[in-house]
């Protein structure tokens, strides 16, 4: 009992540690791609703290899944490393006595793991997509910022303003450069705001501007000043959501809809927690390491297994989308295969740790004793 509450308190700060590490590490990168895809205008500035937040829920099961792993295997290889498993194997007891503070350490681990890959990841990505489609079904002149060029949804026209005013319903000093059949229209203007009809239509108003059309020096070139010019923004009126991929639709939506694609989501989100189940067992065994030697290697093949496993599971899940293989042979016969390394590792090490024990060897050191003496001289 002692030695479970030891062990469980060392799982838990190793853990503590790792997750943190880890949890900057991707929170960072994750902001660094946000932040560059808000200065270049794919995402609205105001949400740039969702997104991280919803990105950073994507991210959890794969955190816990690292953090887990790795924190048995340090603690195992620790305790390799400092002698411990030495006596503990000299007092009679078995590698095997491992496995059960160990799933009481990860199985609240597995259970999140389970629940993030299932419910909160695909409400996550939902909700980041939404906001990135909201923010692209915006009028055209709303998604400009000031001092920075920006294209409309139709490709056809090149928006600048240098400031705005009140919450950007108005903006100043407008260049709109508009290609179209009739050719290149160019119009600057003092003032702009965008205002609707009783249709419903949306407009962008300009104020005290002028108009070029054609090419300079050419017969059909015109200008104009005018106090007051309409033109129709370019606007997206389709509902927000229509075109989630399948990844932001919820587990029992993707039951309802069974085809190539749903099933193969459903496969990624199952593999999750069972990924993580079937490395907690795996990291016992793995943990061996020679006390005079480093324990870095440990980790390095820790990482090997990890980024295997999850390629492999990618693998079959670009399988099952393809139709290459079926759902039900394709989502358990990766982790049995993985599940029965885990327990061909525990044969092999109980098999090298009995054969060392110290009663064995006082034993095989008899029998050796007696052969010497009644061997003829």
């Amino acid at each position: 009992m002692i030695f479970q509450r030891t062990l469980q308190r060392e799982l838990a700060s190793a853990a503590g540690a790792i997750f943190t590490v880890l949890f900057s590490i991707f929170v960072t990168w994750t902001l660094i791609k946000i932040l560059g895809e808000a200065a270049g205008g794919k995402v609205d500035s105001s949400d740039v703290i969702a997104l991280i937040i919803f990105a950073a829920l994507n991210y959890l099961p794969t955190i816990l899944i690292l953090t887990s792993f790795i924190s048995v295997l340090m603690v195992v290889t620790r305790s390799y490393r400092d002698s411990e498993m030495v006596v503990w194997f000299a007092s009679g007891l078995s590698l095997a006595r491992w496995i059960r503070p160990v799933l009481t350490f990860g199985l609240p681990l597995v259970a999140l793991t389970a629940v993030l890959s299932l419910y909160a990841t695909p409400w996550a990505k939902h909700k980041s997509n939404e906001y990135i489609e909201r923010f692209q079904k915006r009028e055209d002149l709303q998604k400009v910022s000031p001092g920075q060029f920006k294209e409309s949804a139709s490709n056809n026209r090149i928006f600048f303003v240098e400031g705005a005013s009140g919450e950007r319903a108005n903006v100043q000093n407008v260049f709109v450069n508009t290609v179209d059949a009739n050719g290149t229209t160019l119009v600057v203007a003092k003032e702009g705001a965008i205002s609707a009809d009783a249709r419903g239509d949306r407009f962008l108003v300009l104020k005290n501007g002028r108009r070029y059309q054609g090419k300079p020096g050419q017969s059909d070139f015109q200008t104009m000043e005018f106090e007051r010019y309409s033109m129709r923004v370019s606007t997206n009126t389709q509902e927000l959501g229509a075109d989630l991929g399948v990844d932001a639709m919820p587990t029992m939506a993707l039951l309802a809809d069974r085809n190539a694609f749903t099933m193969a989501e459903l496969l990624w989100r199952i593999s999750a927690p069972l990924t993580s189940l079937v490395l907690l067992l795996l990291a016992i065994p793995l943990g061996f390491v020679n006390p005079r030697a480093g324990s870095s290697v440990n980790l390095i093949i820790a990482l090997l297994v990890f980024f295997t496993y999850s390629n492999l599971i990618k693998l079959v899940e670009a399988s099952v989308k393809q139709g290459r293989l079926s759902f039900a042979l394709s989502w358990w016969p990766l982790h049995l295969c993985v599940a029965l390394l885990a327990v061909l590792l525990f044969a092999w090490r109980l098999n090298v740790n009995h054969r060392y024990h110290p009663l064995v060897m006082l034993a095989a050191l008899k029998r050796a004793r007696r052969r010497n003496a009644s061997a003829p001289t």
